[in-house]
Order: C-alpha cells, then sequence, then structure tokens
C-alpha cells in the first residue's frame, strides 16, 4: 500500500571509459538513503577533470543533509567554491565539471496567511503548516522531484512512451539552438558544441537552474553525461527506456549503445524509476473521471456523505389545513427547532457537496489549463501549402487544440535551402515567436546567401566567355 505522498524510487547506473579516452573523467552519485542521485562530467587537464567531477561527488555528499531546495543550491554553492580552490595548483589548473542532479525535497507548503509576522502563538495549526526550517516537520510535507544542473549533462523524463529533455545545455550550441539560429540536429555535429558556457570550478560562484517536477508512477529519469547523447539519438533512447524494466540494464545497454556508435568521449548514465508516486495519478484519475458511483452513500467516496438518512418504515402523517391533526400538535418551540434542525442537515450536505464539486472543478480545471497552456505556448516554423510559415502550437495539434496560423513569410517552397526541408516538413518548433522570426531570418539569410553566390558565378561566366571574329569569305574568281 503507498504512504500518501511519499515517493518510491529505485535507482540504477552504468559508466564506462568509452574507446577513445584514456581516464574516465565522469563520476556519479547513488544516495537513496537521501534522495539524491547524481552526473558529473569533469574537464581540465591531464587529471584535473577526473578531480573536479570526484569532488563534486564528494562534496554535496558531505554537503546535502538536509532533503530542502535550498541545501540542494548549497550543496552545489560548496562544490564549486571547493573546486574553485583547489584549481589554484599547477597541476589543476582550469579544471571544472557539469552536475545535474535529482533529488527528493518537500513539496512547497501551503502559507497560512492570516499571520503575516509568522507568530504561530495565533493558531497552533501554524507549526504544522510553516516551512521546515530546523527539519523537524519535513517528514510530515508530501514528497516532490527537483532537478538541478549545471553545464551540458543533461535530465530526461520518460512518460507514456515520451521522452522529454527537462534541462537546458549551458553551452554555446545550446543558445545557438534557444534563439533559433540551429537546429537541434545541426548541434549534434556542431565543431564548438563541446564548449559549456557554465560549470563548477574555473570562476568563484557558478549559477545552477533548478526545475520542479511533480513524477508519476511509472515515470524514468534519466541523468547521463554528453558521451551518451553525443552518439545515441533520442528515438534509441526512448527504446531502452521502453524494453528494458530494470534500470541498472538499462543504463549499461545505453552505455553499451553509446560505445558502439563510436564511444568518442566517458559515457555515465543514471536511471531512476517512480515505483510509487504516493497516490498523486491514482488521485488525478479518479478525479477527471469524476465517476458518480464514488458519490453514492453506500461508498461514502472521498470522505463525503451524498445521501440523506431514509426511513422507510415511517408513514407520513396526515396533515389538515391548519398543519398537523391530531393531539401531538408540536409547540411553536418545538416547530423552530425542527426547522432549524433541518437547514443544520441540509447546510452540512450541501457544503460537503459543494467541497467536492469545487475539489473537482479545481482538477479538471486545471488539466484543461495545462492541456491548453501546453497546445499553444510554443510556436513552429513549417510549411503551408508551398510557402513557409510560421504558427503558434505543436506541430500536427494536440487533442482538441489545432495550430493557428500566425505568420506568412512569403518564402516558397522552391526557394528554401535544403537543409531546412526535413525540419519544416515536421515542423520546427520554438520557445517562443521572437526564436521562430529569428529562424525564418536564417532561412532568408541563407537564401539570400545562394542568390548573391548564383550571381557571381554567372557575372564571372559572361565575363570570361569570348566570341571568335567571323571568319574571312573569299570571293570566287572572276570567269571570264
Amino acid at each position: 500500500m503507498s504512504t500518501p505522498g511519499r515517493l518510491q524510487l529505485r535507482a540504477g547506473a552504468a559508466t564506462d571509459i568509452g574507446r577513445t579516452r584514456t581516464i574516465n573523467q565522469d563520476s556519479h552519485l547513488l544516495l537513496p538513503e537521501r534522495g539524491l542521485w547524481m552526473v558529473a562530467d569533469g574537464m581540465g587537464g591531464a587529471q584535473g577533470g577526473e578531480v573536479a567531477s570526484a569532488m563534486a561527488v564528494q562534496t554535496i555528499t558531505e554537503a546535502y543533509t538536509q532533503r530542502t531546495r535550498q541545501a540542494l543550491l548549497d550543496a552545489i554553492w560548496e562544490a564549486n567554491r571547493r573546486i574553485h580552490a583547489a584549481a589554484e595548483a599547477p597541476d589543476l589548473r582550469g579544471m571544472g565539471t557539469t552536475a545535474v542532479a535529482l533529488a527528493v525535497v518537500p513539496a512547497d507548503p501551503i502559507v497560512d496567511l492570516r499571520d503575516p509576522d509568522g507568530d504561530p502563538s495565533e493558531d497552533p495549526s501554524d507549526d504544522e503548516a510553516s516551512p521546515a526550517a530546523d527539519g523537524e516537520d519535513e517528514d510530515d510535507r508530501p514528497e516532490q522531484l527537483v532537478v538541478v544542473n549545471v553545464g551540458d549533462s543533461r535530465a530526461y523524463l520518460y512518460r507514456g512512451g515520451d521522452l522529454v529533455q527537462l534541462t537546458e545545455d549551458h553551452s554555446i550550441v545550446g543558445e545557438l539552438v534557444r534563439d533559433g539560429r540551429i537546429t537541434r540536429e545541426e548541434a549534434s555535429v556542431h565543431p564548438q558544441r563541446n564548449i559549456v558556457t557554465r560549470v563548477l570550478g574555473p570562476y568563484e560562484e557558478a549559477e545552477a537552474d533548478l526545475w520542479p517536477v511533480d513524477a508519476l508512477r511509472g515515470d524514468r529519469f534519466l541523468l547521463c553525461s554528453d558521451g551518451l547523447f553525443g552518439e545515441v539519438n533520442e528515438d534509441q533512447i526512448s527504446a531502452v527506456l521502453r524494453r528494458l524494466d530494470d534500470p541498472t540494464e538499462a543504463a549499461t545497454e545505453l552505455v553499451r549503445l553509446a560505445n558502439a556508435a563510436g564511444g568518442r568521449d566517458n559515457i555515465t548514465v543514471v536511471v531512476v524509476d517512480v515505483l510509487d508516486d504516493g497516490g498523486v495519478a491514482e488521485a488525478a484519475s479518479a478525479a477527471v473521471a469524476g465517476r458518480r458511483s464514488e458519490l453514492d452513500s453506500r461508498g461514502d467516496m472521498a470522505g463525503f456523505s451524498t445521501a440523506l438518512v431514509d426511513e422507510p418504515d415511517a408513514e407520513p402523517a396526515p396533515r389538515g389545513r391548519g398543519g398537523r391533526r391530531g393531539a401531538g400538535k408540536p409547540t411553536r418551540a418545538e416547530r423552530r427547532a425542527e426547522r432549524k434542525e433541518r437547514r443544520r442537515s441540509r447546510s452540512r450536505i450541501t457544503w460537503r457537496v459543494l467541497a467536492f464539486l469545487l475539489l473537482l472543478a479545481a482538477v479538471i480545471g486545471g488539466a484543461f489549463a495545462t492541456i491548453q497552456w501546453y497546445g499553444t505556448s510554443t510556436y513552429f516554423v513549417a510549411f503551408d501549402g508551398d510557402e513557409v510559415a510560421i504558427f503558434q502550437g505543436r506541430p500536427g495539434g494536440l487533442l482538441w487544440i489545432e495550430p493557428s496560423l500566425e505568420d506568412d513569410t512569403g518564402i516558397p517552397r522552391d526557394e528554401v535551402p535544403s537543409q531546412y526541408l526535413a525540419a519544416l516538413e515536421a515542423g520546427h518548433e520554438h520557445a517562443s515567436l521572437a526564436q521562430a522570426q529569428r529562424y525564418v531570418s536564417n532561412i532568408e539569410r541563407d537564401i539570400a546567401e545562394a542568390a548573391e553566390a548564383e550571381a557571381a558565378t554567372t557575372t564571372t561566366t559572361t565575363t570570361t566567355t569570348t566570341t571568335a571574329p567571323p571568319a574571312p569569305t573569299t570571293a570566287p574568281p572572276a570567269v571570264n
């Protein structure tokens, strides 16, 4: 039986030096007793990368003593401080490491606004509602997962057959992709794909991104260094996560595929499975389904009474013009008490039903709002007939949400450079309209450059072509 609000997870990991490196500069951490899993990819110097990643794992193991978001960020900061100090040694100068971690933390509490000064003496329940500053109340709060990353090591979520990248790469090509200047396919072969813009160690401060995730039963989280996704595409990763249930077997198979594809870097993979989400998925499904059988008085589901107490053996008292007949006519005080009891009974039942209906409406409304937001929160560039256009929405639509035409670019299909065709046929997604417009500008720029090159070639050909003079003609001799 699941414990409400508590997560049950299992994890497995695999790492390998790869086929071209002489040392493994990756490190990883499995700390299930504190709900923490991590991958670090070191870099710099002959041994600096190996030292940096090992220091990151060791420092976070020591510093992460409270299971909170702030404690995790503080541990990342402490790892950066120690690596930066150690990098002053000549043989370790310039070393650094990426870091991506998954942690179980208490979910955000509901703040009691009745006491703006935070004085719990006003209401004894405030002690339970307030954040656990000293850790004493953390175990009573529901659990949530958070992902934190610095650098280009990644965290993925595999849910319902779809693989979603949760983190953003802190790298040059990552920024180019987010700006719409190159595609993800182009980023995978870009000559600067290994240059990171954030890393632990080289600077006194390092900024980390933190992403909260509501886990559902059946979710799989993947933490990995670039030695995996640099060699194995997302379709192959999804196939492995779908096929192999054991997280250690899945991690080992992904490492094998990366080596089979070339193994040009160290490879580290951590797979974390959600075995039990504490009833989150079950409660959401039941609420959205709205089964009326849960509302009848037999089961009294959700803790609400939904039916009046029936008395089938009682016969209604005969009534006349002046009220009840017979000597048992109630007094005014009795009638008033009876009316008050009926109102109290109706009010009690009404408020319980209303509370449930409000909860149900909130869950359904939230689900619809989330789907509506997800279906319209992005833009994509694709062909609209024989022209390139910008659409708002998801390529192919989502449930009832169809993409809407945002802008006609006027670029005909037959002028689009060949390297863009596949992406436009599928619909090239962007996080904002500005990014989509920049992507279109890149297409227009490449078209203009191709036209200029073609014009220059035509001019050169015309200039270098010479015309032979007409051949002399000789008049035939006169005949006398």
